[in-house]
């Protein structure tokens, strides 16, 4: 498949606008993703994170902006982006009675591999994943962290060269979270571009070359994470989200509110 322009940005979005009735979720928001980067997409609740991901995947059209995928115009070529591009969705929704591999094997058919080829990569993704010894088990026993590797394998069936994680290590044990994060890295090493979403900002300083951060549906910075830090005077990732986010004065504000009062009694 030619390449539309090799040198372009993975993402380059401008003047992205998502409304549902009166509420603007994603508010002229300027966002660009190196290839090859490891970009953590970082917000609080209701920032606009899902709602950004959804827009750059096709799941939403915009309501005012630009998008342009891997060099190509997201408007004019949906197809040729969503055949370039695997998504993880923070809500899974799985084939509960198939087999992991037989999951698997499905996913790559639909994205035009034969028969050879999907049985292929769904073996080299199951053991990717750790999840050889469960492929012959019904996806409806798998355990959550498990159904989250699956999940992964099948967005990388087709070998895409970006990928979208929505909070991929939420609500997953620690082992779960050990093989995404090692699997994450490998592909990284292997030069496919990633975009993360996660709460977990200890996740996001280990893994992660770039980031931006999200607030009220605008992204209020964003670079190279030693960018980031030196530019807002920070040590650490988590302490430039919190400068850009507010949390200091959210924290300040809780921990007045538990001092007990002059003269009030203690315990």
């Amino acid at each position: 498949m030619p390449h539309a322009d090799a040198s372009a940005p993975a993402v380059e979005a401008r003047g992205l606008i998502k409304r549902f009735d009166d509420f603007t979720a994603v508010n002229a928001l300027d966002m660009t993703i190196p290839r090859g980067s490891f970009y953590a997409f970082l917000g609080p609740n209701g920032a606009g994170k899902s709602t950004t991901i959804s827009l750059l995947t096709g799941i939403y059209a915009p309501d005012g902006g630009t998008m342009r995928i891997l060099g190509l115009d997201a408007a004019k070529e949906p197809l040729k982006v969503k055949a370039r591009i695997g998504v993880v969705p923070e809500e899974l929704s799985l084939f509960e009675r198939l087999t992991g591999r037989q999951y698997l094997t499905f996913c790559a058919r639909m994205h035009g591999l034969d028969g050879a080829q999907s049985l292929a990569r769904a073996e080299e993704l199951l053991t990717l994943t750790e999840l050889a010894h469960k492929g012959d088990a019904l996806v409806a026993e798998y355990s959550k962290g498990m159904r989250r590797r699956l999940a992964i394998a099948a967005a990388l069936i087709h070998a895409p060269e970006l990928v979208f994680l929505d909070e991929p290590f939420e609500g997953i044990d620690v082992l779960a979270a050990g093989v995404i994060r090692e699997l994450l890295k490998e592909l990284s090493r292997r030069g496919v571009t990633l975009l993360l979403t996660t709460h977990v900002l200890e996740i996001a300083e280990r893994l992660a070359t770039h980031a931006g951060i999200i607030r009220a549906g605008k992204l209020v910075d964003e670079g190279d994470v030693a960018s980031l830090k030196s530019r807002n005077g920070c040590d650490s990732l988590e302490h430039v989200f919190e400068k850009l986010i507010g949390v200091p004065a959210a924290r300040n504000a809780a921990l007045s509110f538990f001092t007990p009062l002059e003269g009030s009694p203690r315990t």
